[in-house]
């Protein structure tokens, strides 16, 4: 799934304790009761936030959550509330993964806030469960993707902090010593590997059980999202007048293509948590390709610091190198308790003001249409074919079948062993229960 940045509990920590030292002092020297009370009642504004953890390494910098907090910071000192931080942790919830349990919180409103995946972000907004932002002044200026993106039935439920672009990362110096371009197409990407293959390299593609399906939407949907002909195709897709599976099968035909002749090792992938497995071996050039998100070129846990040079391009397709994009954002809860400020505070932290500030402290893709931040040069290709408009949604809360999880899903399924028949019988059989909601 897609990484959700964690959020720290270190600004409500440090706003109780303000708090508590300013309630001291007014007690002190205040002999006017209603004073207390007014300012007991201003604390008592606040708004619940649940979000994942993630700093896995806690003596790396986490330049991702300090971006965030500075957002968040902002939208208390303006509003003058307090974003109080529930968080998720493996160990408190034990078998259940971080979506199902902000499913669980968001049907029972007992949050405000939530950062949500692409699969829960579809469910929810689908259940009416999240608020409409379409109202909110930072909403004016998104660019258009974002919008596609998160719009359910007319409504705008989420607005993240970051466009979420997934590329493939290159050793540029093993690609220039076996004579060998960037790919473009899956033809030219076969061929990589084959000379990478065939001069020792055990396993050319790093891999793991997440992010194989960026592989199947650059394929699938690169025609779609830019043949000019998006809104008419997914109006079939959601009719049942076309069939997911057809997008699917070349893309999952490719990975067996991949597995078959060992370029990716399907044992190891189906169990390897994401940059934790094939990192190590990319960062010691035994590896030549992985993928990853953006952030990952950017942080030092991740590939921020190579021996080499690196260049992150958008993945195989008939179209050329395709970026695929899902999406993450914060969407507020329709009946939450504080939805009114937990709006409000939304508002700041996706203003352009705060965008800026969080775009050039994590230097990320901005989902507002006037925020614009130099990237590293690895990033230079995959950001320019963003920047033309060349990508691929692999979330889209307008198609009736979740995307990024259950493609995620059939994916491990082909890992495992299934065939790619019965990995598209898979999505007819999704596409069928979806059909039959309706």
């Amino acid at each position: 799934m897609t990484p959700i940045k964690s959020v720290s509990r270190k600004w409500s920590a440090l706003f109780l304790a303000v708090l508590a030292a300013l309630s001291l002092a007014a007690c002190q020297g205040s002999a006017k009761p209603k004073n207390l009370i007014s300012q007991e009642k201003e604390a008592a504004r606040v708004v619940n936030l649940f979000s994942p953890m993630e700093k896995t390494d806690p003596n790396a910098k986490n330049i991702a959550r300090t971006a965030s907090d500075l957002t968040v910071a902002m939208a208390e000192e303006k509003l003058g509330v307090s974003m109080m931080y529930r968080t998720y942790t493996a160990e408190n919830y034990q078998d259940k993964t971080y979506d199902e349990v902000t499913l669980d919180r968001a049907r029972s409103n007992m949050d405000d806030l939530y950062l949500l995946n692409p699969d829960t972000l579809l469910i929810l907004g689908a259940e009416g469960k999240l608020m409409d932002l379409s109202g909110l002044d930072s909403a004016k200026n998104l660019r258009e993707i974002i919008r596609v993106a998160n719009t359910v039935d007319g409504k705008l439920i989420a607005i993240p902090q970051e466009i979420v672009a997934y590329g493939l990362f290159l050793n540029m110096d093993l690609f220039n010593q076996y004579g060998l371009s960037q790919p473009e197409t899956p033809e030219e990407f076969l061929e990589c590997c084959r000379v990478f293959k065939e001069n020792g390299f055990e396993t050319p593609i790093g891999a793991n059980r997440w992010w194989l399906e960026t592989f199947v939407f650059a394929q699938a949907y690169a025609d779609l999202y830019n043949g000019g002909n998006a809104e008419a195709e997914i109006a079939a897709l959601n009719s049942g007048e076309a069939k997911y599976s057809d997008y699917m099968r070349p893309g999952f035909e490719f990975l067996q293509i991949l597995i078959d002749r060992g370029y990716i090792d399907a044992e190891t992938a189906l169990v390897s948590e994401a940059i934790e497995a094939e990192g190590p071996d990319f960062l010691a050039g035994k590896t030549p390709i992985v993928m990853a998100y953006w952030g990952a070129a950017n942080s030092e846990t991740g590939y921020g610091k190579t021996d080499f040079e690196m260049q992150v391009v958008g993945f195989p397709s008939s179209r050329g190198q395709m970026p695929v994009i899902p999406m993450t954002g914060y969407g507020i809860g329709a009946e939450a308790e504080h939805r009114e400020d937990a709006a409000k505070a939304l508002d700041i932290m996706t203003s352009d003001e705060a965008l800026q500030l969080y775009s050039e402290t994590n230097r990320v893709i901005s989902p507002s249409k006037n925020v614009k931040v130099d990237c590293v040069p690895s990033l230079r290709p995959l950001n320019d074919r963003i920047e033309e408009g060349i990508y691929v949604l692999g979330s889209n809360a307008g198609m009736n079948v979740e995307q990024w999880g259950n493609t995620c899903l059939i994916v491990r399924e082909l890992l495992e062993g299934a065939s790619v028949d019965e990995c598209m019988a898979a999505f007819d059989a999704l596409q069928e229960a979806a059909l039959a909601k309706d």
